[in-house]
């Protein structure tokens, strides 16, 4: 009897979505096959060479072929993304489904897609969904949650939003902080030497994440500014304005490759709230403001909430636009049990979800005959 693989389709935004896939292949792929599919290779950490990758034509972008005079036309309420007239979804779509029948997977996962996940119930194969924050009890959603037959959560069950059922709690394996490599963690001064940071200074590390256009830099300035005694970095991609007076201990370091030891060098954060960002500094433990970014359906405003309601994080919905503002969030942040932070993050995550997932593609398929996909579809007939 054979091994029945699992796909995991892969969003491109952001660097959240590749790197708890490739922790949770890289920890399946010893139990059974998998294949990951998304529109951008190139985003994946260090893959096992086991690991199949499949690029697919992006879902969300246009090429210049589509169709116009559809463009305009509205989607059902079932569905986020479904544009009419674009071939590089049909042929998305098409190679989601010869993978399908050639392949016979045991399970797709979908992080995230709701789109895909329904698409992969009507093609007759059972699907996990990634579960994120966000307002998302809208049909949409809820046709992708009800019919998978599991979801998985990259967070703590202590961080769930209160608002989510007994009903989808109960089919929810939750993975905290999946895709951070926490031994890779330095201590301060660790961190400190590596990046040749002056061991007596108080930082700020101000993570923005990849997800976005940018963190305005003009509230730094600010901050910065009437923080004269420390220094502040940004790592990430920022956005700066005309009117802006920059102090000179405000420093941006742009895309950095090793961002925990910026984290971890740091005795402040600032940050968005990010998945990954919000592990990472879990997982280091200091005092942190956190400001939610814009992202579709609340994502990253209810992600803050729910900071706040445990008091991991000083939370502030908009920018600080004064010193005052600043001095009354560093106040909150000081206030906070940063040793209870990295309880939130756990580093057999990856090996638990991936064993969660091993597990339920075998029960799901247990009293089935598995053969293989030439036994089990014909080859098509040419009718003249």
């Amino acid at each position: 009897m054979r091994t029945l693989p699992v796909g995991y389709f892969v969003h491109h935004q952001g660097r959240g979505h590749a790197e708890r896939a490739a922790a949770i292949a890289n920890a399946l792929i010893t139990a059974r096959p998998i294949t990951l599919f998304t529109a951008k290779p190139d985003i994946f950490p260090s893959l096992s060479p086991d690991v199949e990758v499949i690029e697919l034509p992006s879902l969300f972008e246009p090429t210049g072929c589509e169709a116009p005079l559809m463009g305009a036309l509205p989607s059902p309420s079932t569905v986020h993304c479904a544009p009419l007239g674009w071939p590089g979804i049909r042929e998305a779509m098409g190679r989601l489904a010869g993978w399908f029948a050639q392949a016979s997977p045991a399970l797709f996962v979908t992080d995230v897609s709701a789109e895909l996940g329904q698409f992969a119930r009507l093609c007759s194969v059972p699907h996990v969904a990634v579960m994120q924050h966000g307002e998302r009890s809208d049909a949409g959603h809820m046709a992708a949650y009800e019919s998978a037959v599991g979801l998985l959560a990259p967070y703590s069950e202590e961080l769930e939003q209160s608002d989510r059922s007994q009903r989808m709690k109960s089919k929810t394996h939750y993975a905290p902080g999946v895709g951070i490599d926490l031994p890779a963690m330095p201590t301060r001064d660790e961190a400190r030497a590596k990046l040749e940071l002056p061991s007596d200074r108080d930082i700020v590390c101000v993570i923005a994440g990849g997800g976005g256009t940018g963190t305005p830099t003009a509230p730094l300035t600010l901050g910065a500014r009437a923080d004269a005694d420390s220094l502040w970095f940004t790592i990430g991609r920022v956005a700066s304005e005309w009117h802006e007076t920059p102090p000179n201990n405000l420093i941006h370091k742009g895309w950095v490759d090793n961002p925990m030891d910026w984290i971890a060098a740091a005795d402040r954060v600032v940050s968005s709230c990010g998945n990954t960002t919000v592990h990472m500094v879990l997982a280091a433990g200091k005092p942190w403001i956190v400001v939610p970014e814009w992202r579709y359906f609340d994502e990253q405003l209810c992600k803050a909430e729910v900071l706040d309601r445990e008091g991991l994080a000083a939370v502030s919905k908009v920018w600080p636009s004064h010193a005052d503002a600043w001095t009354k969030l560093w106040d909150a942040a000081a206030r906070l049990e940063c040793a209870e932070q990295s309880r939130f993050v756990r580093a057999d995550a990856a090996s638990k979800a991936a064993d969660w997932i091993d597990r339920l593609a075998t029960s799901l398929w247990a009293d089935a005959e598995l053969a293989g996909p030439a036994q089990i579809i014909p080859k098509l007939k040419v009718i003249s």
